[in-house]
């Protein structure tokens, strides 16, 4: 079901700091911030030659990255993001295989302008899922 590896993603305490590291250190291509409100972050992406890494910092109080920060100070990998060629599809099969989906496995735009879910943790050794439409 699913394809390749879209993007890990790393939370950081801040922005900035984490994409001029990665820029200055690394020679690491970044895009630009985006604001992402309906999932309370901002993200930059490092662009990589077979994949990307996704910088996500809190937006807002309300940020579901606030609690990780707060256990992970420094930071640390988020989420792992796969492709899937229908998020609908893949809905339903986790669904059908007892998979426990985030927001009952409605999709949401995300970064990419494209449908994502993400998978609960406890289903995936501790790690957090997220899928999105190829």
């Amino acid at each position: 079901m699913i394809g390749q590896l879209n993007h890990v993603a790393i939370a950081v305490p801040n922005l900035k700091e984490a994409a001029d590291n990665y820029k200055s250190t690394l020679g690491a291509k970044i895009s630009e911030p985006k604001e992402q409100p309906e999932h309370g972050v901002t993200v930059i992406f490092v662009e990589l030659p077979n994949t990307k890494i996704e910088l996500l910092e809190p937006l807002g109080k309300d940020s579901p990255l606030h609690s990780f920060l707060e256990k992970n100070p420094s930071g640390g990998i988020h989420h792992l993001c796969f492709e899937v060629d229908d998020i609908v599809l893949a809905s339903l099969h986790l669904r059908n295989e007892g998979a426990h989906l985030i927001d009952e496995g409605r999709p949401r735009i995300g970064a990419h302008g494209k449908p994502v879910l993400f998978l609960h943790p406890k289903d995936f050794s501790g790690t957090l899922i997220e899928l999105e439409e190829a």
